[in-house]
C-alpha cells in the first residue's frame, strides 16, 4: 500500500529565515479519509505536508500536539494543530537533534554544543534560552585542573565538551539524564535538571551516529565503525559510571540509527546497507533477525505500540508490524523527494474505539515536514509487493537483495549520518 503525496505539495518562497515568519501546511487528509469512512477500512495515508526554502530538515520532536522542527537554517520551529505557534533561533550550529524533558527542550547542534530552552510561564508560545552545554561555571571550574584536559588532534581540551557535531540526544526512562553523541567518538551524560556533565566516555573508533537510553540501565550506541554496543550504567555517588558491557553488531558498513520500542522488549539497528537489524531483551539481546526492504542508507529509525518506522536515503518510510519476534511490511510511504531524515511520532486522539492509530511526522532533506496516519490494523501490503520487504529470523548477516527503487539518488552519503 503506498501513501502518494507528491502531486500536493506546495512550495513556499519566502525568502525570510525569521523563526516567526508564517508556513502554512498543505492539507490532503480530505482527499484520503472518505474510503475508511464507508469502509471502515483502516488505511496509512498522508495528511498534510510542509515545505520551505529555508533549509533542509534534519531533526524532529513532538510532544503532545507540539511539533519541534530543527533544520540548517538555526530556525527551531513550533507547530501546533499543523499551525506555527512559536519558532526560537540559535546563534550558530545547525539542528541535528531535539529532545523534551518536561518544560525543557534540548537541541544537538552541529557546533558541538548543546542549548537548552525553556517555555514562559506567562506565554506558553514563548521560548527562551537558559543555558547551553556546557556552561560557563563548569568551563571555569574545570578549566583550573590540568587533568580535566584532553588531547585531541593535537591540541588539548577539555573533557567534558565536544569538539564534533552532535549528532544524537536520549534521555533516560525517568528523563533525569541526557545523554549526548557526537562524531568526536564519545558520548556525554550530563545531568537535565542542573545541566551538569558527570560523565564523558570514549566509546567508539569512529563517528558515533545514535544513542538510546533503554531498559534495565542499559544505554545503546551505534557508529561508523560498524558496530553496536551496550553500556551498562551504574550510579556513583552524585554521578554515573558507564560500564562496556557487549557488542551487539560488528560489521564493515556504517550503523545509522539505534531504536528502542515503547514495551522496552526489542531492540532496533538501522545500517548503511539499508538492512534493520534487531534483538530481543527477553532473550538475553539474542540477535532476534533482519528486517529486508530499503534499497539504500537507513537514515532514521521510530517505535509506537506494535510498529516500527524506518526512513531511508531511498526516500521511502517503510511501515513493520511486530507479532512476537517476527515483521512484516503493512506499507511504504512515499512523497519525499530527498532522503527522510528524522522520525517522531504520537498517539492519534481521534482514533476509533479499539483502533490503535498513531500520527507520524517524517522531514527530509527535500526540506519538507510530512504528517501521516498510521494504523495497526491496516491490511499488509499485497503479495506481489510484500515479497521485497521481509524479515529474516537468523544470527547470519544476509546478502542485501534489491528493493524497489523510490528514487535515484546522485550522490553517495557519508558514512556520518
Amino acid at each position: 500500500m503506498l501513501a502518494d503525496g507528491r502531486s500536493s505539495c506546495a512550495y513556499n518562497n519566502e525568502s525570510s529565515t525569521s523563526p516567526y515568519t508564517k508556513s502554512p501546511w498543505t492539507h490532503h487528509a480530505h482527499s484520503n479519509s472518505a474510503p475508511e469512512k464507508e469502509n471502515h477500512t483502516p488505511y496509512n495515508v498522508l495528511m498534510g505536508s510542509l515545505v520551505r526554502e529555508e533549509g533542509h530538515i534534519y531533526s524532529l520532536a513532538a510532544d503532545g500536539d507540539l511539533l519541534y522542527t530543527g533544520s540548517d537554517s538555526k530556525n527551531i520551529r513550533v507547530w501546533k494543530n499543523q499551525k506555527e505557534f512559536s519558532g526560537f533561533k540559535s546563534n550558530s550550529g545547525l539542528v541535528k537533534a531535539i529532545v523534551i524533558a518536561g518544560e525543557k527542550i534540548f537541541s544537538g547542534h552541529q557546533d558541538g554544543k548543546i542549548r537548552v530552552w525553556k517555555v514562559s510561564g506567562k506565554n506558553e508560545s514563548a521560548h527562551k534560552r537558559v543555558g547551553t552545554l556546557p556552561c560557563l561555571r563548569d568551563l571555569l571550574k574545570r578549566s583550573i585542573k590540568p587533568s580535566n584536559y584532553i588531547e585531541v588532534r593535537r591540541r588539548r581540551v577539555l573533557w567534558l565538551k565536544h569538539f564534533d557535531a552532535i549528532s544524537s540526544l536520549s534521555l533516560n526512562e525517568d528523563k533525569t539524564l541526557l545523554y549526548s553523541a557526537s562524531w568526536d567518538k564519545t558520548f556525554k551524560v550530563w545531568r537535565a535538571s542542573g545541566s551538569k556533565c558527570l560523565e564523558s566516555v570514549k566509546a567508539h573508533d569512529d563517528a558515533i551516529n545514535g544513542i538510546v537510553a533503554g531498559f534495565d540501565g542499559l544505554v545503546f550506541t551505534g557508529s561508523a565503525d560498524g558496530t553496536v554496543k551496550v553500556w551498562r550504567r551504574e550510579l556513583q555517588g552524585k554521578g554515573t559510571k558507564h560500564f562496556f558491557s557487549q557488542t551487539l553488531l560488528k560489521q564493515e558498513c556504517a550503523v545509522t540509527a539505534l531504536a528502542v520500542n515503547p514495551n522496552a522488549t526489542f531492540v532496533y539497528c538501522g545500517s548503511s546497507d539499508g538492512l534493520i537489524n534487531f534483538w530481543e531483551r527477553e532473550k538475553h539481546l539474542s540477535h532476534g533477525g533482519v528486517l529486508r526492504g530499503h534499497k539504500l542508507a537507513i537514515l532514521c529509525l521510530a517505535t509506537a505500540g506494535i510498529l516500527v518506522f524506518s526512513g531511508s536515503a531511498d526516500t521511502g518510510i517503510c511501515v513493520w508490524k511486530r507479532s512476537g519476534s517476527e515483521h512484516s511490511c503493512l506499507s511504504v510511504l512515499t512523497g519525499h523527494t530527498g532522503p527522510v531524515k528524522c522520525l517522531a511520532v504520537e498517539e492519534d486522539k481521534d482514533a476509533i474505539a479499539g483502533e490503535n492509530r498513531w500520527i507520524l511526522y517524517s522531514g527530509s532533506l527535500d526540506k519538507s515536514v510530512k504528517m501521516w496516519r498510521v494504523s495497526e490494523q491496516a491490511p499488509p501490503m499485497m503479495q506481489n509487493q510484500y515479497q521485497h520487504y521481509t524479515t529474516e529470523s537468523h544470527r547470519g548477516r544476509p546478502s542485501l537483495h534489491s528493493a524497489p527503487s523510490f528514487s535515484s539518488l546522485s550522490k553517495v552519503l557519508s558514512q556520518r549520518k
